[in-house]
């Protein structure tokens, strides 16, 4: 039984229809198809039966299903361990950040890494979704919430400032009646952070206007007047057509932190970059954004 097999398995487990983890692996349909009937005819039986939900494993296909996942984790392993000491400063290095923080903060960071070293290509997996290091969905991590994952090297790496804005028309009617202006939040999955609840606690009259999971198009609908947003300093100081205004608190603040896997260590583009990114983003850095 060859990996290649074993990954096309996997994927097609996890997404549930040959379709999807096609464009997951970026092979063809037809090639998903043709290697599950070759692991199907090896083992003389299906794995995968068809549901309305989508494809299911059969118990033979459940039989072996740990055993796979043993297998993707040695190859993984393996794959982490040769990049980890590759030592010539060449390569991707696949960067997961949030939109806004991607194009706010972290990018005079890989433009700097960029000049230093060309032949590194930064390829940025801008998402909120907390992507698995282990499985090599991106080499390092920034994010506001720390890891919870074994083998995972991370530390605090720097303390964003965060801002309540909004367009000059809605601050205006604002200052004249708080309750008239819609307040721009995060999606109901993200309303524990702690500035949604900052944001209600003091517009209590306000209605819900617009949510997202994006900073960034919360800022966009707030320069189209939608509501008032609190939003990262970085984002809202540089976003043309907001102001920031001024409270006797201001919203709170995240921690980012970085993370990488433990056997990326040595990986000589990653170690480039976050000498870098220490060197740019530290909290000296950050508390100068804050007393702008």
């Amino acid at each position: 039984m060859e990996w290649s097999d074993v990954r096309i398995f996997l994927a097609v487990l996890r997404s549930g229809s040959f379709g999807e983890a096609a464009r997951t692996l970026g092979v063809s349909h037809p090639t998903v198809g043709r290697r599950i009937k070759a692991l199907e005819d090896e083992a003389e039986q299906p794995l995968f039966r068809r549901t309305k939900e989508g494809l299911v494993l059969t118990d033979a296909g459940d039989a072996v299903r740990t055993l796979a996942e043993t297998m993707e984790d040695s190859a993984l392993a393996m794959e982490r361990r040769l990049a980890g000491n590759h030592g010539r400063l060449e390569g991707i290095l696949q960067i997961s950040a949030a939109e806004w923080f991607a194009g706010y903060v972290l990018a005079p960071v890989l433009a700097e890494l960029s000049r230093r070293h060309p032949a590194v290509v930064p390829e940025v997996i801008a998402s909120y979704r907390l992507l698995n290091l282990a499985r090599r969905e991106a080499d390092v991590a920034f994010r506001i919430v720390p890891f919870s994952e074994p083998d995972i090297v991370q530390r605090r790496l720097m303390h964003i400032p965060y801002g309540l804005y909004g367009a000059p028309d809605t601050v205006s009617a604002m200052r004249n009646d708080p309750s008239s202006v819609g307040l721009i939040l995060m999606n109901t999955a993200q309303s524990h952070f702690p500035d949604v609840a900052w944001l209600l606690d003091r517009f209590p009259q306000s209605r819900r206007a617009f949510t997202s999971t994006s900073r960034a198009v919360q800022a966009r609908m707030c320069v189209r007047g939608l509501g008032i947003a609190v939003l990262p300093r970085p984002l809202g100081d540089a976003t043309a057509g907001l102001q920031r205004i001024d409270t006797p608190e201001p919203p709170p603040g995240r921690d980012v932190w970085v993370g990488y896997h433990h056997d990326l260590r040595h990986m000589d583009r990653l170690r480039a970059m976050m000498d870098i990114a220490d060197a740019m983003l530290s909290d000296a850095s950050s508390a100068e954004i804050a007393a702008q």
